[in-house]
């Protein structure tokens, strides 16, 4: 189920960004959480969170839809690449 996120946030950020090999995902994992820790170019932080956060909220609501696997709840941080 972790591959299936990673894989659903990766799809949604790459045509987003313009240095698709700078996207690095992590995933951490607590009682409550699967936490996915977005990092991107710094050129490309602009367009991943949008005007007003939009973008990121976007992705955000998609994620969170989707169910894992207990009780955890999905979490996306988005990080600066510096």
């Amino acid at each position: 189920m972790k591959q299936d996120v990673k894989d659903l946030v990766l799809t949604i950020v790459h045509p987003l960004v313009t240095h698709p090999e700078a996207i690095t995902l992590t995933v951490t994992e607590s009682d409550e959480f699967m936490e996915y820790h977005l990092s991107v170019h710094p050129e490309d932080i602009g367009r991943v969170i949008g005007k007003q956060g939009r973008v990121a909220k976007a992705i955000r609501t998609i994620v969170y839809s989707v169910r894992v696997a207990g009780n955890k709840k999905v979490r996306l941080n988005i990080v600066d690449g510096n």
